[in-house]
């Protein structure tokens, strides 16, 4: 197959779509994501910068068009922002979008500089407004630089979104408000559910909120339409008439989206898994350090379109299960 192939998996669903992680470190312990006592990956194992660009071009060759930079949280790892000017020079050249996912918690440092990079619009993990609430999801006292990150990205020209993981009985009676408050800033809202990866302290189905639940109740208050926008992502939108504002479900474990999956993840060590809940992985790290990068990684690419799965076995079904795969999301890259 030649190197510049389109990334096409064995169900004839075309790849274009990269989360690339740049670290699996974050500055935030949110309770749903992660151990208090987290251990991070030693320095050595994760992807040099050069590393990180050269596979970034190795995938735009391959037909990816659209790159989200993703950790652990990416803006805590130092040279990050070089990485995302070198990126930035792709885009019109093989690269349509180059975008990341952040806690924000240091959005107000990097702002100007992601606009000036290329980059057009981040995403903003975000559950909930209540700075009380905030520390003890997150275990961190970081909402005011969460709402300053925002408030910079704003005035930088970004185009912000909102993801809110929805949690039965911490989130839940504020989600309307939350939602309200992002379309006053002019900024979308997606709401997530809770998804059952790595060990934590407690037990997930305690905090499942079925997405179904939620719209319905939104439903009650509001007007909502269905939206043909996408963003090439899972979410599917609703537009809010008496917000004026647009509404995403991502709804991994009520309403399965995989049919038409155009994505794949690779952490910061180079493992490319072909899906979110699968463990189904190639060794990009391997290739770029063999004595043919280029081709080893051309052919690795190859593999993991013949292994990715139809979809995802993702499942919270009863109180105290095992989560559906031991690896953390940050791990993954989120």
């Amino acid at each position: 197959m030649s190197s510049s192939a389109p990334l096409v998996d064995q169900f004839q669903r075309r790849i274009t779509y990269l989360r690339l992680s740049v670290t699996d470190r974050c500055d935030l312990r949110c309770a749903y994501c992660m151990p208090e006592r987290m251990t991070f990956l030693p320095r050595k194992e994760v992807l040099s910068l050069e590393e990180l660009h050269d596979l970034a071009l190795g995938f735009i060759a391959r037909g990816i068009t659209k790159i989200r930079l993703t950790g652990g949280e990416p803006l805590v790892r130092r040279d990050m922002i070089e990485l995302v000017h070198a990126l930035g020079r792709k885009l019109g050249n093989g690269l349509e979008e180059l975008t990341l996912t952040t806690n924000g918690t240091r959005l107000a440092e990097f702002a100007e500089d992601l606009f000036a990079a290329g980059v057009r619009r981040v995403n903003v993990s975000l559950d909930t407004l209540d700075r009380e609430k905030f520390a003890r999801l997150s275990r961190r006292d970081s909402l005011p630089q969460v709402l300053e990150g925002l408030a910079a990205a704003k005035a930088a020209g970004l185009k912000v979104k909102l993801n809110t993981v929805a949690l039965k009985g911490v989130n839940e009676d504020e989600i309307a408000d939350l939602v309200a408050w992002a379309h006053g800033q002019h900024f979308d809202a997606t709401l997530i559910e809770v998804m059952p990866l790595g060990e934590i302290e407690e037990d997930r189905f305690d905090h499942y909120l079925p997405l179904a639940v939620v719209q319905e109740r939104l439903s009650g208050q509001w007007t909502m339409t269905p939206s043909a926008h996408r963003t090439g992502g899972p979410a599917r939108y609703w537009d809010v008439v008496e917000t004026g504002g647009r509404l995403g479900l991502i709804t991994p474990l009520t309403n399965n989206f995989c049919e038409g999956c155009n994505r794949i993840r690779v952490t910061a060590t180079g493992q490319l898994y072909a899906c979110l809940g699968g463990n189904e992985r190639v060794d990009l790290r391997a290739a770029l350090r063999s004595g043919d990068p280029e081709g080893e990684l051309s052919r690795a690419l190859d593999v993991a379109m013949r292994i990715k799965p139809a979809r995802h076995n993702f499942a919270i079904e009863k109180p105290g299960a095992a989560p559906a795969l031991s690896r953390h999301m940050s791990t993954t890259g989120g």
